[in-house]
């Protein structure tokens, strides 16, 4: 059980481009908010220094005590003893980082934390798009893959706390690709962003266009090879989805990335994936676009302070 605390909360978003924050009220509203560039190249020093500047700034526009640092954060996060279990390349020096000692050190809060896609699940599950469900999946489609499980308002973590990693799920569309795991032929590899765009020029397309946006936009003036390449990643996450759904059935789906905002075409493609996929018990279960767009996971984060919101 989450312990309540009083007063304001600082949430905090860190990736690998850009550390983001937030400051709640007593209220739990969100009064003040600020980014900054991710030093990730420059190592853990930079990136906790970089995260302890951006707790000052927010910290300087309320008079009201901070009960906590709430995190939500890149890589595989031991919520129990706040520490970065492994990580990507992405943060230089990231595995290992001791979050709790390191900014308890640079801020005097207390910090706890969560993997950045689980701060993501925990904000709509609780107080966004599926506030009203009691079991939720949360598959966030965007420059990667990643997802999260929640019972009764509660994060499920796993064994190893990689629970979650739902783009590394097989998928038959992407036989041979590789994956940014090392492995290949998982579902990210070809229904994130990122491959979606390699997808394109892999079918022909034209060179210049050189992001998944634009491709997104070639498809909805109706260019046939970026159809295709959206076509078959969204129908791969949809796939992967009801892979999850037939072994979770969730009561509600929440689908959030960048993705998530491609229009009709991805999302028809997504649930037609997923029709051809599920098994009938769970081909009712409801898909819903996530409400809380980046401020999931500050809702996520600072949640970690506050009283749980248990659904009965």
């Amino acid at each position: 059980m989450v312990v309540a605390h009083s007063g304001a909360v600082i949430a905090l978003d860190v990736g690998g481009t850009k550390i983001a924050g937030a400051l709640f009220d007593a209220h739990r509203q969100i009064i003040a908010s600020t980014q900054v560039r991710t030093p990730a190249s420059e190592g853990a020093p930079a990136v906790l220094d970089a995260m302890a500047g951006v707790v000052e700034q927010l910290r300087a526009r309320t008079s009201e005590a901070i009960s906590g640092l709430g995190l939500g954060v890149a890589g595989v996060i031991d919520p129990v003893n706040v520490k970065v279990s492994s990580a990507t390349d992405t943060i230089a020096g990231w595995a290992g980082t001791d979050l709790r000692a390191e900014l308890l050190a640079r801020t005097s809060l207390g910090v706890r934390a969560v993997n950045d896609v689980h701060a993501h699940g925990l904000g709509e599950a609780l107080y966004g798009a599926g506030r009203e469900a009691k079991e939720v999946l949360l598959f966030a489609v965007g420059t990667g893959i990643g997802g999260a499980h929640l019972v009764h308002g509660k994060l499920l973590t796993g064994a190893h706390h990689v629970a979650g990693h739902v783009g590394h799920i097989d998928s038959i569309h992407a036989a041979g690709l590789p994956c940014s795991c090392g492995q290949t032929g998982h579902v990210e590899a070809i229904a994130s962003g990122t491959a979606i765009h390699r997808h394109y020029l892999r079918l022909g397309g034209d060179t210049r266009v050189n992001d998944t946006k634009a491709v997104t936009a070639l498809a909805l003036a109706g260019d046939q090879l970026a159809i295709q390449a959206l076509v078959t990643g969204a129908q791969a996450a949809g796939r992967a989805i009801a892979s999850l759904a037939n072994v979770l059935d969730p009561e509600l789906i929440i689908v959030s990335g960048g993705m998530s905002g491609a229009g009709e075409i991805w999302w028809d493609s997504l649930r037609q994936g997923f029709a051809e996929s599920v098994i009938g018990p769970v081909a009712k279960t409801k898909i819903v676009a996530a409400e809380l767009g980046n401020e999931a996971a500050f809702y996520g984060a600072a949640s970690l302070f506050w009283s749980s919101k248990e659904k009965e």
